[in-house]
């Protein structure tokens, strides 16, 4: 829980950091000790970063939504009456459970994002877009499913990025990404996210990604956290495949 709310980032460090450009300073203000979203599941994590490249927010989430209908294993339509803890009489015996079967889910929250192994086997079918695009999706889930690919937080950013572009149709941005989310790593600027750069614009600083990344260079080593402000900037609550 700690690594999925980024509990231990010394945020007033970090807003003091990047308060300092005066690009920034208001954004800071706006949204004072801001955290860096971790992933409950590395392998989810990079297929959403897969789905996303390239492609506007909205194209993701419906491309990823399909892929959930069909693909996804539905979860039960009440919660087990094992899975949650019984209430103690004074005697230490246990009594009915504070939950019952029939107690619904919330609305939406039906299916589990599908395994690598069902999307490699059935992706074809459901996939749609460029060829180079769903190739690289459906090569991802077959190395994941082999074992030839594993993603881990004990990972480096330097080992994962290299597992990661190492495969066709994984370039630097969605490299950095699931580094920036899976590890956590601070020092993260995506420049060549197209929100990030029109977030960079509303506050005045450059959309070129070679100037945005050498003014960035001053917010080391915080760039992650300039990064999700330029993202809110630009109208997104957090990274675009969150």
């Amino acid at each position: 829980m700690r690594r999925l709310l980024d509990l231990d980032a010394d945020a007033q460090a970090i807003d003091r950091a990047l308060s300092a450009d005066p690009f920034l300073a208001g954004a800071v203000r706006g949204a004072p000790g801001i955290r860096l979203p971790g992933s409950m599941d590395p392998e989810e994590t990079l297929f959403r970063a897969l789905f996303g490249q390239q492609v506007s927010v909205a194209s993701a989430r419906t491309a990823l939504t399909r892929l959930c209908a069909e693909l996804g294993d539905p979860l039960p339509l009440s919660l087990p009456a094992a899975a949650t803890p019984a209430a103690a009489t004074p005697a230490g015996q246990a009594t009915a459970p504070a939950s019952t079967p029939g107690d619904e889910l919330a609305p939406g929250l039906d299916r589990l994002f599908p395994t690598a192994e069902r999307i490699a086997a059935d992706g074809h079918n459901v996939l749609r877009g460029p060829a180079r695009r769903i190739g690289a999706i459906l090569g991802v889930a077959e190395a994941l499913a082999t074992g030839e690919l594993a993603l881990s937080t004990a990972d480096s950013r330097e080992s994962l990025t290299a597992k990661l572009t190492a495969l066709p149709g994984i370039g630097p941005w969605t490299a950095g990404y699931v580094a920036m989310r899976v590890l956590g790593s601070p020092d993260i600027l995506l420049t060549s996210d197209l929100a990030l750069r029109q977030g960079a614009a509303r506050l005045g600083l450059p959309a070129d990604p070679r100037a945005l990344a050498a003014h960035g260079a001053r917010w080391a080593p915080w760039r992650s956290y300039a990064g999700m402000h330029l993202w809110r900037a630009a109208g997104l609550p957090g990274p675009p495949a969150a």
